[in-house]
């Protein structure tokens, strides 16, 4: 009888990773109970939108869960996503993980910082302030798609990529509605700094996924 070998990937640090993030909607749900549910229908219904546009913006206690649960979730997802669509066969590295996360972390606040310095430099505060909320709850929103495809990566389909298109697809769906959104309640605006808007859209929102997708393609997807 010959010895069979076997690799056990460790993946118990995915899964604090995981419980850390649902700890985090665990948290948001029992502090900010009512505004919880109005979130969960945001694709469907901008009442969440309406109600909590105006006040509490951005540094709010809901907001910092929520956008936790994202960066976590969001960087497993491209790192589970990124190991089954390059075939790769290593064991599952934290370190890996951590720069994608440092990577999220730096871009999505550096971006935040710039939109803000441009809400000042065209003396508009209110209105970015406004659409970062906006387009930064559609994200987080987005968030519990990658959770969902994350444990189904992790614990029931490995390697399944069919779960990571599919996923990739509903994430684009929701963000669109988002833009769809925003773009509605600001199309006056957008008509008055239509170049800005463009150069916006290419610099900040196309540039990050375009860097993605070479990333992929070097990783030999």
């Amino acid at each position: 009888m010959e010895p069979v070998q076997r690799v056990i990937n460790n993946i118990d640090w995915i899964t604090v990773i995981i419980f850390s993030s649902v700890l985090c909607i665990v948290i948001a749900k029992n502090l900010f109970y009512n505004r919880f549910l109005n979130f969960m229908i945001l694709p469907f219904n901008n009442k969440y939108i309406f109600m909590y546009n105006k006040k509490d913006k951005l540094i709010n206690w809901f907001n910092i869960f929520f956008t936790i649960f994202q960066l976590l979730n969001f960087s497993l997802f491209i790192y589970l996503a990124s190991n089954i669509l390059s075939n790769s066969e290593n064991d599952h590295y934290p370190m890996v993980f951590l720069i994608i996360l440092g990577f999220l972390l730096i871009f999505l606040f550096g971006k935040i910082f710039l939109q803000i310095g441009s809400g000042f430099v065209f003396n508009n505060n209110k209105i970015i302030s406004e659409f970062i909320f906006k387009k930064l709850s559609y994200l987080n929103f987005s968030s519990i798609i990658m959770l969902a495809a994350n444990i189904i990566l992790t614990y029931v389909l490995n390697d399944s990529k069919i779960v990571v298109f599919g996923s990739i697809f509903l994430i684009v769906v929701v963000n669109v509605i988002g833009w769809i959104t925003i773009i509605k309640n600001y199309q006056k605006i957008i008509s008055s700094y239509f170049f800005y808007f463009i150069l916006y859209l290419c610099a900040l929102e196309i540039a990050p996924f375009v860097i993605i997708v070479n990333y992929l393609k070097d990783q030999g997807i």
